[in-house]
């Protein structure tokens, strides 16, 4: 019998309670901006519902984790067992934030209509993540590493780098200056005394914004009214099953499937990762029940008004490194419960100025975008390249219609073939931005697989797209059937060259394109038997 009893708590665990409690703090008060400031929900539904739901997903999941890390030390008689650290997945929550919620409460009138459906969103991706454990290893060994990055990178610059970039630059002597703060340390180095960098630039921005408000200069927008008005959101507030909301946002599920089914794939492939990261470092967990436990969490969630998906997040070696072991785990979880339960960010955000959080969202952009080319072959850049496009194309129709809806009208209103001699190819950027995510994975596959000289993979994944895009799921705002049929009659035409070339193509180079000079123009084709 193993009558090995476990540390639950080592001195070490205090600082990565501090390090990956701020970095959970950081994310909780940028999700609750994002849905105060930019989806404009009620703060009766953000305070009352969604964060007691938020906050009851992650302790769930802080807590679990850290009786697997129990668990494994219990069994394996050690004491330097590391929990896996876990939360808010950042990239999905920009993601369902701006390509589904945004757009859908923009488009009915109703921020409600876009909270409804974020939790559909959640729920298929939760069902995504507990049945796709089985078919992860397959879609990760077959895809570009470039084409999963890239689409994220894209999602990255149109979706979550431009706006904080604008609202910096609107405030600058708050947004700016936080900038600096935060790339000094995270990219070159700098430390603050111990003190993160993140809670660092808050502190900054924060008094900034209230010095000014002191000399009436009212930078920053805080005010002494509105830090009173904060403190009616005070009070005790637990989830309570959102059934309905989560049911009614089906009627998106076109919309939402396109976006919730890849992402999903990417959050398995991202976990499986995390889990073999931590196993090089000596923690080895079972990745299925990580899998599962994260789709479950994230399920509990969403059917408790959470729009918002949990994920294993990346960084076990650095909090084990730190001398995080268990308690750290569920210590966060429970900081997380006491302050979305009683109503305290409501005040958190009364006294931070939104301008001081957005240079961590253009950090956090600027991060995910710089992984798709610091994490992938060099020779795959130009695939990366494709990858972003459809991004800004959807980026770019988004921002047309914004400026139409405020006028008053809309393109058809206007007409296609005026905006059209204005240099705006409204029909071109609504056929490349629908289904974007998928656009960006297809064509980047592509690209990465005739780079490698792949062409029979490459023509599979163009006939792949002509399947997708002719029943909707890319090239089109909904899901059904002959939506684009001369783009889907193209990718066949592409998949029929593509296979002619695997079929009687020989190659002239020794190597594929490595980025630093242009192929030779007569190396990709040379009919086979020529002299």
């Amino acid at each position: 019998m193993n009558t090995f009893k476990p540390q639950v708590w080592a001195p070490g665990d205090w600082n990565a309670f501090f390090g990956f409690g701020t970095n959970i703090l950081v994310n909780m008060l940028t999700l609750t901006a994002l849905m105060r400031y930019v989806l404009k929900l009620p703060d009766s539904l953000v305070f009352g519902t969604i964060l007691p739901a938020t906050g009851l997903m992650m302790f769930l999941s802080t807590v679990y984790y850290a009786w697997l890390a129990y668990r494994l030390a219990k069994k394996t008689g050690r004491n330097d067992v590391c929990a896996l650290p876990s939360g808010i997945s950042v990239p999905h929550m920009f993601v369902v934030v701006f390509v589904i919620m945004l757009p859908i409460s923009s488009s009915t009138g109703d921020p409600v209509k876009g909270w409804e459906a974020g939790l559909t969103w959640v729920f298929v991706q939760s069902f995504v993540l507990m049945a796709g454990s089985f078919v992860a290893p397959i879609v990760r060994k077959i895809t570009p590493r470039a084409a999963l990055l890239g689409a994220l990178a894209g999602v990255s610059i149109a979706f979550i780098s431009m706006r904080p970039a604008l609202e910096m630059y609107m405030t600058p002597m708050i947004g700016v200056v936080c900038f600096a703060i935060l790339i000094a340390s995270w990219f070159g180095g700098v430390r603050y005394g111990g003190i993160p960098a993140g809670l660092v630039a808050i502190a900054v921005g924060s008094t900034i914004a209230w010095g000014s408000t002191a000399l009436g200069l009212n930078i920053g927008g805080l005010s002494v009214s509105g830090l009173g008005d904060s403190l009616a959101s005070f009070g005790f507030s637990i989830p309570l099953p959102q059934f309905g909301h989560v049911f009614s946002g089906f009627e998106f599920l076109g919309v939402i499937l396109v976006t919730a089914i890849p992402f999903g794939i990417y959050d398995l492939v991202e976990a499986m990762n995390n889990v073999e990261s931590a196993s090089v470092g000596g923690d080895d967990f079972p990745t299925t029940r990580v899998l599962t436990a994260d789709g479950v969490v994230s399920l509990i969630g969403c059917c408790l008004g959470n729009p918002f998906i949990n994920a294993v997040y990346i960084g076990h070696p650095g909090w084990k490194a730190i001398g995080g072991r268990i308690g750290y785990s569920a210590a966060t979880g429970a900081m997380v419960l006491v302050l979305s339960w009683c109503g305290i960010l409501a005040l958190m955000m009364a006294l931070i100025p939104v301008v001081a959080i957005s240079p961590i969202l253009l950090y956090i952009g600027m991060l995910i975008g710089a992984q798709a080319f610091q994490e992938t072959p060099r020779s795959h850049a130009p695939a990366v390249i494709i990858a972003l496009i459809p991004q800004v194309a959807g980026w770019g129709k988004t921002i047309i219609d914004g400026a139409l809806g405020a006028a008053g009208t809309n393109a058809a209103a206007v007409g296609i073939d005026k905006l059209g001699q204005a240099g705006v190819l409204y029909h071109g950027l609504e056929i490349f931005g629908s289904g974007a995510i998928l656009c960006s994975v297809i064509l980047a596959s592509i690209t990465a697989c005739m780079i490698d000289r792949h062409f029979m993979k490459a023509s599979v994944f163009a006939l792949v797209g002509a399947v997708l895009t002719f029943f909707g799921f890319m090239h089109s705002e909904a899901i059904g059937v002959f939506k684009t049929p001369e783009v889907a009659l193209s990718y066949l035409g592409v998949a029929l060259i593509l296979y002619i070339c695997e079929r009687f193509a020989t190659e002239k180079t020794a190597q594929p394109y490595d980025g630093h000079e242009p192929p030779a123009t007569d190396a990709l084709m040379e009919p086979s038997g020529s002299t």
